[in-house]
């Protein structure tokens, strides 16, 4: 039998700097999750997307994520890792500055409930 993935929330907000790009965010997590932010076909470790809302300087993410349960703890230690490097440079050189306020484990909310369920059962 195989393992069955299930879904997960997180968010977090940031600070960014002036000039940047909220986009970078998503960017880093795609390099600490799934090893680069350009890739083909599915994540294989955690199928994911982000929703970024932001406000001012401030943004605020969701990410919402599919996996094994026994990777759970490690794809949101990597989420934390991306968060935490502040930095990022986009694919056009582009270089975006952001500040870590808080992030955490979140649950799925109503509205997301139709995008988890597309990440549990996308393709590997």
């Amino acid at each position: 039998m195989w393992p069955m993935r299930s879904p997960f929330a997180h968010q977090a907000e940031v600070d960014m700097a002036a000039g940047g790009d909220p986009a970078a965010l998503g960017g880093a997590i795609s390099m600490e999750v799934c090893g680069s932010w350009d890739h083909a076909g599915p994540c294989p470790l955690a199928p994911h997307h982000t929703e970024l809302e932001q406000e001012g300087d401030r943004v605020r993410l969701r990410v919402l994520f599919a996996t094994e349960p026994e990777n759970e703890a490690e794809v949101r230690r990597r989420i934390a890792v991306a968060l935490a490097t502040g930095t990022r440079t986009g694919p056009d050189g582009h270089v975006t500055s952001w500040q870590l306020v808080n992030e955490q484990a979140s649950e799925i909310h109503t509205n997301e409930v139709m995008q988890a369920f597309r990440l549990t059962t996308s393709p590997r």
